[in-house]
């Protein structure tokens, strides 16, 4: 029976620490991706009418707006930049992708796509071409030094309607930043090539900003609001992983206390072997206390016993859960490997590895959650041996 309840609270221990630092992993990785590969702060222009007498909703201004921004406290930099949606072909496919017209230095800015866990080409060639992502090249069937046609719907206005814009472009850089839904769809041309391809001469569709502190956005977001015009809004990171920022949230908090449970049946295995070991142990029990053992030394001794089995079964687990997350890539691929693969698709799941992170503050709920039952449990049997009679307990001991 000792020896179970050991198990017992090893391994729900273990899978709890586990679990936790799969949790934190994930959340961090995907705080990662999205803040590697995107702005802090996006800024926006609502509809008006312009020179035209038409609506738009393009930056006029950016160059000013840069200057305001960056003056801003706690604003790192100020990026113009130019997006649509466009058809890309090579010679046998076609996929739909997003384009973002940015200065190369600009673009080196964003660190996973600068420095992505695997790239080919050059980011620096990008004034002879187009840099895209790896979901991208794959769709599409090419690669480095392939070309490229890109079809924007939105071109010029011509006496018959409106002529799309067409154009080819050298592939010179492929990306792939682990994330399914930015490798998928995104592609970069130099701030320039964007301007003149989209038809932007002297205007940006936005504006992106990077912080000090992007846990503080919000911050930031009031007083950036604050200096711009009324006319201006702003877009933060959170606003567009929010819902799932808030899933992840709602997730660990019950993902706690289902594990919790785990971690409370595992104690009470501390229980019935601390009773059987009562049942057992009842004529020794009385031959102590007829020697002049009082009640709270026999019971100090069972709570001890329990205590004992609830620390050791908590290092344990503590132990084998910080090596499962340490080592959960070689792990995981035996795993997959031995399963036939297939387990994880980065198509549903947005990373192209399973992330886990160990943080002191999970290992510390965990452990302060196993002794706290641990410890709490013995009670109830070690009261029971202290209040045997021990004329009672050697009789029917």
């Amino acid at each position: 029976m000792t020896v179970i309840s050991l198990i017992g609270v090893t391994i729900a221990v273990f899978a709890m620490i586990a679990t936790l630092s799969v949790r934190t992993g994930f959340r961090t990785e995907f705080v990662q991706t999205v803040l590697g590969a995107n702005p802090h702060l996006t800024l926006y222009s609502s509809q008006f009418i312009d020179e035209n007498s038409e609506r738009s909703t393009r930056l006029t201004d950016y160059e000013q707006l840069v200057d305001e921004i960056s003056k801003v406290e706690g604003v790192q930099s100020v990026i113009p930049v130019v997006r649509t949606q466009v058809l890309a072909s090579s010679e046998i496919r076609n996929t739909g992708i997003e384009v973002f017209g940015i200065t190369i230095e600009d673009l080196k800015k964003y660190p996973l796509v600068s420095k992505p866990e695997s790239s080919a080409g050059n980011l620096n060639d990008l004034a002879n071409g187009i840099a895209i992502g790896s979901g991208v090249a794959r769709a599409l069937g090419i690669v480095v030094g392939d070309m490229i046609r890109l079809t924007s719907p939105n071109g010029v206005r011509t006496a018959f309607g409106v002529a799309p814009r067409i154009n080819q472009y050298k592939v010179v850089y492929v990306f792939e930043v682990g994330r399914y839904d930015i490798d998928q769809t995104r592609a970069y041309l130099t701030f320039a090539e964007g301007q003149k391809f989209f038809g932007r001469d002297g205007v940006a569709d936005e504006l992106a900003i990077f912080t000090d502190n992007p846990d503080q956005v919000e911050t930031y977001q009031k007083t950036i609001e604050a200096t711009v015009d009324e006319n201006l809004f702003t877009w933060t990171w959170k606003d567009s992983s929010g819902n799932f920022l808030r899933a992840l949230q709602m997730e660990d908090n019950l993902m706690f206390i289902v594990m919790s449970i785990l971690v409370m049946v595992a104690s009470f295995n501390i229980v019935s072997g601390l009773v059987m070991l009562v049942k057992n142990k009842s004529s020794e029990i009385g031959v102590l206390r007829s020697l002049g053992l009082t009640q709270g030394a026999i019971m100090r001794i069972f709570v001890i016993y329990g205590a004992i089995i609830g620390t050791t079964g908590t290092v344990l687990g503590v132990i084998l859960g910080c090596l499962f997350a340490i080592y959960i890539d070689p792990i995981f691929n035996t795993v997959n490997y031995l399963a036939g693969g297939g387990i994880w698709d980065p198509s549903v799941r947005f990373l192209s590895t399973l992330p886990a992170k160990v943080v002191m503050s999970d290992v510390i709920a965990v452990v302060t959650l196993a002794l706290t039952l641990s410890y709490g449990v013995t009670i109830i049997p070690a009261r029971r041996a202290s209040r045997m009679y021990p004329g009672e307990a050697i009789r029917y001991g």
